[in-house]
């Protein structure tokens, strides 16, 4: 079996320690230097899975400022980013929009929300 070590530099935190995750057979099967267990969850996510947050906007008719800013609820597989992007790209919005409806449910089926970052007025 192929084994692999990956450095990663914890954000969970304001500590940012560094550690080491051991990769097998795509499974972590060992874990080295993370301080707490928010470290360890966040250095096996971002090994085996890496997710982000995805800010963006959408274009808005009728509204006083022709962009809506969105964001999506949770970070979204990072593999899927591009693709959730272009799922955006397409949505065009009528205005008036109030902050945190939702634009977009369930995403490309991800199970994630987009919504609106702030309010825009009709013109």
């Amino acid at each position: 079996m192929t084994r692999h070590v990956h450095a990663i530099q914890c954000i969970g935190c304001p500590v940012g320690c560094g550690g080491e995750v051991v990769i097998e057979a795509g499974a972590v099967i060992e874990m080295r230097g993370f301080t707490c267990d928010k470290g360890q969850a966040y250095a096996a996510d971002e090994v085996v899975a890496p997710k982000r947050m995805v800010t963006t906007t959408v274009r808005v008719d009728g509204g006083t400022l022709p962009l809506l800013p969105v964001v999506s609820e949770r970070p979204v597989p990072k593999d899927a980013i591009f693709d959730c992007i272009r799922l955006l790209r397409s949505v065009v919005v009528q205005a008036p929009v109030e902050a945190d409806a939702i634009i977009v449910a369930d995403a490309l089926g991800l199970g994630v929300n987009f919504r609106a970052a702030c309010s825009i007025a009709e013109a």
